[in-house]
């Protein structure tokens, strides 16, 4: 069987109109600009309002101007998957709901939820479809919708998330670009770190969780912290190893954008140099699965054709992971 190349050819994104600043938000807990901007660096973040809507709205819209850009119809997808742990609801999947808004119908699709390593472990598994030939163009989005999981007298969680989706191509190609190395790792003794409690079968929704506000997320920072920088740092190196990679090879570094600490100490660890790492962490916050093909989409036009980048991320679960891949194209 003759073995493809997975390389992505275009990104959507979409992000809610309403922006919640720092200011804003230090009106509704005990917190201000000057301590959320030195202590997690984020200046605002996007966060989505309406009545019935959900994650699903921002996954189609990213979905829609992905297709536009890539001149792809609907009825061309293969499959599409939705990498989120804020799905509109228990089932349908979000990827279903995101297919019939777009008018997706020859694809089958489904729902990855590995948190903020979502979009990574989502990426990694449609790779090896398209590997294998027996899939031409899959969809693989990262969206939230987090403002729906947060606590907003939380001082220590509230400042971090906020809401958006990105969306990519992947299509097979014989050139030795695209996805050339992943891999994912978990932890499941790290989930008692970093969780939310009720809501599924073990926790039921009850009166008594609702008042307990048992259906927000709940983190040790400090634990976070240094599980996420030991983790997001040793895979990257270990990508790179195994790959035959030094760090002056690489042209880009994208970080899980969780935390501006966070991510300064892990590319230190690396050393790399900063001007290649893309960071956008003040402008959406913590989108949990969509920070990553955010990235890519604010960075696009920077990136060129065959240039190598470094995906790395750190989730709840605890999940983690790293993907090599060489760039796929010129931006236009």
């Amino acid at each position: 069987m003759t073995q493809f190349n997975a390389i992505i050819t275009g990104i959507g994104a979409s992000l809610p109109d309403y922006i919640m600043t720092n200011d804003e938000l230090a009106q509704l807990v005990n917190t201000s600009d000057e301590w959320i901007m030195s202590r997690i660096g984020i200046k605002q973040r996007h966060i989505l309002k309406g009545k019935g809507k959900g994650t699903s709205d921002m996954g189609a819209k990213a979905v829609d101007i992905l297709l536009d850009r890539t001149n792809t119809l609907p009825e061309e997808v293969d499959m599409l998957i939705c990498a989120t742990l804020t799905p509109d609801m228990q089932t349908p999947a979000t990827a279903n709901i995101i297919c019939d808004k777009v008018g997706i119908m020859n694809a089958f699709s489904f729902d990855v939820n590995a948190a903020c390593s979502g979009f990574l472990y989502a990426l990694t598994i449609a790779e090896k479809f398209i590997a294998s030939g027996s899939h031409k163009k899959i969809v693989v989005v990262g969206a939230e919708k987090m403002s729906s999981v947060i606590d907003y007298t939380d001082r220590a969680v509230s400042p971090i998330f906020g809401d958006g989706a990105g969306a990519i191509m992947l299509e097979p190609a014989k050139e030795k670009l695209g996805i050339i190395d992943s891999i994912l790792c978990s932890d499941g003794s790290g989930g008692k770190h970093l969780y939310i409690k009720a809501g599924g079968s073990s926790t039921p929704a009850s009166h008594e969780t609702v008042d307990a506000h048992e259906h927000y997320v709940y983190q040790e920072g400090t634990v976070i912290f240094k599980a996420a920088v030991l983790h997001m740092a040793d895979v990257s190196i270990s990508i790179m190893k195994k790959n035959n990679l030094l760090v002056d090879d690489l042209d880009w570094f994208v970080p899980h954008q969780a935390n501006i600490r966070i991510i300064d100490a892990t590319t230190n660890r690396l050393k790399i140099d900063k001007r290649k790492v893309m960071i956008n962490i003040q402008k959406y916050g913590n989108t949990t699965a969509g920070t990553i093909p955010l990235c890519l989409w604010d960075y696009e036009n920077q990136i060129k054709k065959g240039d190598k980048l470094i995906l790395s991320s750190f989730g709840a679960g605890f999940t983690w992971g790293s993907i090599y891949m060489k760039w796929g194209y010129n931006s236009k």
